[in-house]
């Protein structure tokens, strides 16, 4: 389960949450009078999102005639999601690719795409998100934000140095979990887990010195930060979808002139879904790529899964309303249900 409260989800840890590159990247210095926008990602430097997000930076800067400058600062440089929310709030960051962890800083409605276990396929998540976009964007850009793109960093699963097939095996060992979330601690808890907190920039050395032992993450996450070396049996369970958002700060996109926004935006958009169709493509090869240096995967049969689902479910009463705030977790279930209806699902 990956959440916190208000700074992540009921979520398992993910430098997974790292993952997440949505849009837009460096580019050249611009003119004096330009504008120059600091975004911030956990995206590691040199990494194919991290290419996508340069290619929209320059693209950015052709298309806005030189007048606009995306300095990207990669890898965590600049701290995990809330740190560059709280840098985006004090203006020494202007702009974030965030996963809902970061998005969640500023509304914690989008928690309600990331329930693990609700959702079955990309396309379930994406219909929901549809359906709640302009209600969320309008509340983002209410406190500041303009939604510049959605995107994913794919199905996370569990990393584990013991094989996981069910929950009591996870249960057993020590839990990556967000630092500063109580409510996120006490949920994991409550279930019988295990959660050891700590900031998502300090997985790769908890895992080697077995201050952790378990962590959920997307298989791309895994390969790129390289904690299937650490973490090398993985559990074959899509757990929740890394949904993630590239924002920027209103007043800073303001300045953009008016005529000059709706390119940008489109680009953006475009490197949006780019990263959307990378992230499908990529799964099914991160994980045959990691199994050819180790990776262990452990088979989940009908029985297990049906113990996951139900494990998670059954807090599904208290990660709403205190995670997911009541009227976002309602509506997202509404809307799961009718895609469901409309494709026949039983």
């Amino acid at each position: 389960m990956t959440f916190r409260r208000a700074r992540a989800p009921f979520r398992l840890p993910s430098s997974a949450a790292l993952a997440l590159v949505l849009a837009l990247g460096a580019a050249p210095p611009a003119a004096a009078q330009g504008v120059i926008i600091k975004m911030a990602t956990l995206v590691p430097d040199g990494s194919s999102w991290h290419l996508i997000l340069k290619e929209t930076a320059e693209k950015w800067r052709t298309l806005s005639g030189g007048g606009v400058t995306v300095r990207l600062y990669a890898g965590g440089v600049a701290g995990d999601d809330p740190d560059v929310v709280r840098k985006m709030r004090l203006g020494t960051l202007n702009a974030g690719v965030l996963t809902s962890v970061g998005v969640a800083e500023i509304d914690k409605s989008v928690y309600a795409l990331g329930v693990p276990m609700m959702y079955d396929s990309y396309d379930e998540v994406y219909y929901v998100l549809d359906k709640m976009r302009p209600r969320l964007e309008s509340s983002l850009e209410a406190k500041g934000f303009v939604v510049l793109n959605w995107a994913d960093g794919g199905w996370v699963h569990f990393f584990a140095q013991k094989p996981v097939a069910v929950p009591d095996d996870l249960r057993a060992l020590k839990l990556f979990s967000w630092a500063g979330d109580a409510t996120s601690v006490d949920l994991w808890k409550s279930a019988g887990f295990n959660p050891v907190p700590l900031p998502a920039t300090e997985i790769a050395t908890a895992l080697q010195t077995g201050l952790v032992s378990a962590l959920g993450c997307p298989p791309q996450v895994a390969v790129i930060s390289q904690y299937y070396t650490y973490a090398k049996n993985m559990t074959d369970l899509p757990w929740q979808l890394l949904l993630g958002a590239t924002l920027v700060n209103k007043a800073v996109w303001e300045r953009i002139p008016a005529e000059v926004r709706p390119a940008l935006l489109q680009a953006a958009r475009e490197s949006g879904a780019r990263l959307q169709a990378e992230i499908r493509k990529s799964g099914d090869r991160d994980v045959e790529a990691m199994r050819k240096r180790g990776l262990n995967v452990v088979a989940v049969d009908a029985a297990a899964r049906a113990r996951w689902r139900s494990m998670a479910e059954g807090l599904y009463p208290r990660i709403r309303g205190s995670i997911v705030p009541a009227d976002a977790f309602d509506e997202a279930l509404r809307w799961r249900e009718e895609y469901r209806k409309a494709n026949r699902r039983p």
